[in-house]
């Protein structure tokens, strides 16, 4: 097969998509602050959530169970499960999150808080526990 040859154009950009691209940048550092921001609070749940799927294998391994034998209990595959407690970013459903737990004994408390003023948590009153 016959190499074919790339040619590289390159054309001037006009004044007009000069500042078009000027604007986008502007825009673009506007926003940055804030979806770092985001970027950090979503990191932080995952987090939490990682946290929770660690606690569920090592109560696993403490019991001496399998994957297999979770599988069998849960009716959620090998690799599956594999997956969950390898993931760096985790993204389980309620629903499979609770039957893990349930497998080895344990049971998932959901808890919505108002959100709090930044570096300071809400009055533990104004917790609603689901």
């Amino acid at each position: 097969m016959a190499k074919r040859k790339v040619r590289s154009v390159s054309k001037t950009p006009t004044d007009e998509e000069r500042s078009r691209h000027q604007r986008i940048r502007e825009q673009i550092e506007q926003e940055k602050p804030e979806l770092i921001a985001l970027g950090r609070q979503i990191k932080a749940r995952h987090a939490k959530l990682r946290e929770a799927v660690a606690t569920l294998k090592a109560t696993r391994e403490s019991l001496g169970l399998s994957l297999a034998d979770i599988r069998d209990r849960t009716g959620i595959e090998k690799g599956n499960l594999s997956r969950l407690e390898n993931a760096t970013d985790p993204n389980p459903t309620i629903g499979t999150l609770s039957r893990y737990a349930d497998a080895v004994g344990k049971e998932i408390v959901i808890a919505l808080i108002d959100k709090a003023e930044p570096g300071r948590a809400p009055p533990e009153s104004d917790r609603r526990w689901c």
